[in-house]
């Protein structure tokens, strides 16, 4: 009798299927789920999609995975805007959205262990009654394991750093299932190479995040909100380089020019407002300090022709506004009825701003397209959103070419082609132009050495 011989994918579900039961599905509507987050790349369904509890099991896994050499691409919500969750290989889904578990919080340390499906959202309604919380605010419910894997930042970034920061210890599986832990919950230390470091960024192509210890920060006695708008968008960069390098320690400051505020307008009912660049501030600190800070900004704003200063000092208005801003994505995509977006994430010195959003600015009027932008204009980040109609078979082509432009400009400026959304697949193509090929060549042999055969989230941050 002949037997059919199974494929190595096959072989690791029927070894997994009597231990997991339910949590491991090959549901063709749950994988269809897990074949791409909010980006434009073509999905790739897994061939199955693993939902694990512990580390212990994670480790399984990952060692049956090696053994046969099966792909395990790590998902958290699936909020990633590069293709990062894209199981292109097949291979196991691996969600790891129900490791998330709040372990400890140490009032005392300022410092909490969680799992890595634990979101901001979920750490900071923990904490609530602590007076502590997590900066960390990408503006999207994502996973903290996510904001790790991908180097995350967002809005609050200028004062409290990205995850890079924030972030003291990791427990990590390897590729072959191994455990390791990095760092320590000392603030500092001079000893060894640095894998927590190493880890964050690497998109789940060097090992998978099972325990987190993140820095925690204290609650600011007073906060303060405000909008300023002003007639050029010259004039609202101008007013982000003067603010920066007068020293002011603005929790946040954001930007969004005519075409974005437009978009968040009608999405977000933003009423007494007019479909101009836009500066959305934040200020932390005691209330003499906040007054101070504010003071400061708005005499710099007059000077470069901003108007219509308007606070928001309650809890209910700092949050309605901040949530208009979070929203800035779906309003762009909701601009334009079958579009879709590509965002870019350039990210450049503060002294080159001016050079590339403007730049940037008549990149998109040259190419016809519609493209809101929006960034984290503090630390130089900014976003555009170029919506592509479905209907038009050119349109995409025109996309990527202004992304590249776009790119290319931010490089030449000394800047990056991603300040926060990670590689993934959409940004691949940029990383021999940023860093040089015996850099890149290095980043290779770094992979080789934890993942041999080439196993975590292969096709990510490099072509092959």
């Amino acid at each position: 009798m002949t037997q059919i011989s199974q494929s190595p994918a096959e072989a690791v579900i029927a070894a997994l299927r009597p231990i997991l039961g339910e949590r491991l599905s090959v549901n063709d509507a749950i994988r269809q789920q897990h074949a791409r987050g909010e980006d434009t790349t073509a999905p790739t369904t897994p061939d199955a999609v693993i939902f694990a509890e512990t580390t212990e099991e994670v480790s399984r896994i990952l060692a049956l995975c090696h053994q046969h050499g099966v792909p395990v691409t790590p998902f958290g919500a699936g909020t990633s805007l590069e293709g990062h969750v894209n199981p292109v290989r097949g291979g196991i889904s691996l969600d790891l959205s129900r490791m998330d578990a709040i372990e400890e919080v140490s009032a005392e340390d300022m410092d909490c262990l969680i799992g890595p499906g634990v979101t901001r959202q979920l750490l900071n309604d923990h904490l609530r009654d602590q007076g502590l919380f997590f900066p960390v605010d990408p503006g999207s419910h994502c996973t903290i394991g996510g904001m790790c894997a991908t180097r995350a930042s967002g809005t609050n970034a200028v004062r409290y750093g990205t995850i890079r920061e924030n972030v003291l210890q990791l427990e990590v599986v390897l590729a072959d299932g191994r455990v390791i832990w990095t760092g320590s919950r000392a603030r500092k230390a001079a000893n060894g190479y640095d894998l927590t470091r190493l880890v964050i960024g690497s998109e789940g192509t060097l090992g998978v995040i099972t325990k987190i210890r993140l820095r925690l920060h204290g609650v600011p006695e007073a906060m303060s909100a405000a909008i300023c708008q002003f007639p050029t968008l010259a004039d609202a960069v101008n007013t982000v380089i003067t603010t920066l390098q007068a020293g002011v320690p603005v929790a946040r400051m954001e930007l969004l020019d005519e075409v974005q505020m437009e978009a968040c307008i009608r999405f977000s009912k933003l009423e007494g407002l007019a479909a101009a660049p836009t500066l959305f501030l934040e200020f932390h600190g005691s209330e003499a300090g906040v007054a101070e800070q504010a003071e400061t900004v708005q005499g710099i704003a007059a000077d470069h022709a901003g108007s219509n200063f308007a606070w928001a000092r309650e809890a209910e208005a700092r949050n309605r506004l901040w949530k208009a801003r979070h929203d800035a994505y779906w309003a762009c995509i909701a601009l334009k009825p079958n579009h879709r977006g590509i965002a870019t994430d350039v990210c450049v010195p503060i002294s080159r701003l001016a050079e590339a959003l403007l730049g940037a600015k008549e990149d998109i009027e040259a190419s016809g397209l519609t493209a809101p932008i929006v960034g984290h204009v503090g630390d130089g980040n900014f976003h555009t959103v170029i919506l592509v109609d479905q209907a038009d078979p050119t349109a995409l082509d025109r996309a990527w070419a202004l992304d590249r432009q776009i790119v290319h400009r931010a490089l030449a400026l000394g800047g990056t082609c991603s300040g926060e959304h990670g590689v993934g697949i959409g940004k691949r193509e940029f990383l021999e132009a940023e860093h040089g090929p015996e850099a890149l060549a290095v980043m290779r042999s770094v992979k080789q050495a934890l993942d041999p055969k080439g196993i975590l989230n292969p096709g990510k941050i490099f072509r092959n």
